[in-house]
């Protein structure tokens, strides 16, 4: 059964594209409310985040988004809280049940790899098409999913946004082997975008 409600899925979201697939999320609006007035952590897959004891504070936000297979080495360096999850590729639904996600947001504009048991989810969110095509020409390059993350928490009226587990790729994440070269992003403008919102925006903090 699975199987058929994933095929018609699939017919659908290709016979009726953007709209179809847009009926299930949440209106974004959801999104800035939960957010509002809150403490949020992000939290990316830096290999780095392992050596640091950030965990606590990580857990001490309202709100804790990490993205993709989530990598929770120890409770020390990463914390053990998730309330929403962001993707842009499928994962098991294990790891989505483990982490037990309050929302699961899908961030890549790229729609073939989103699964019909992803969209059901109470408090799915689909992130708008334009909004990953702004952040592309900003920095030249495809976003990452954890920069989409950052610019869309610092439009919301978010009290404090805590940023864990970002060096750009330096240590190369926890969630892959790849190294620079074999993504398609520009780290260097990445980085020097969140440190521009940083100076622009005092709730932002990234802790090295």
């Amino acid at each position: 059964m699975a199987g058929f409600e994933q095929l018609v899925f699939t017919l659908r979201k290709w016979s009726r594209g953007e709209i179809y697939l847009q009926s299930f999320s949440c209106d974004p609006d959801d999104l800035m409310q939960d957010l509002a007035g809150k403490r949020v952590s992000i939290v990316g897959n830096a290999r780095s985040l392992s050596e640091k004891p950030h965990g606590a504070a990580i857990d001490r936000g309202d709100v804790v988004i990490r993205m993709h297979a989530a990598p929770l080495p120890s409770a020390q360096s990463h914390g053990t809280k998730t309330d929403w999850l962001a993707l842009a590729m499928p994962v098991d639904e294990s790891l989505i049940d483990a982490r037990a996600p309050e929302r699961l947001l899908w961030m890549a504009k790229k729609r073939k790899r989103l699964r019909r048991r992803f969209v059901v989810r109470p408090g799915f969110y689909l992130h708008p098409m334009p909004e990953w095509d702004r952040m592309c020409d900003k920095l030249g390059a495809p976003p990452t999913t954890g920069i989409m993350l950052i610019d869309m928490v610092a439009r919301s009226g978010a009290e404090r946004i805590d940023l864990f587990g970002f060096d750009f790729f330096a240590s190369l994440s926890l969630s892959g082997r790849r190294t620079a070269d074999q993504v398609p992003h520009d780290f260097a403008a990445e980085k020097q975008f969140v440190e521009s919102l940083m100076e622009a925006d005092q709730r932002v903090h990234l802790h090295r």
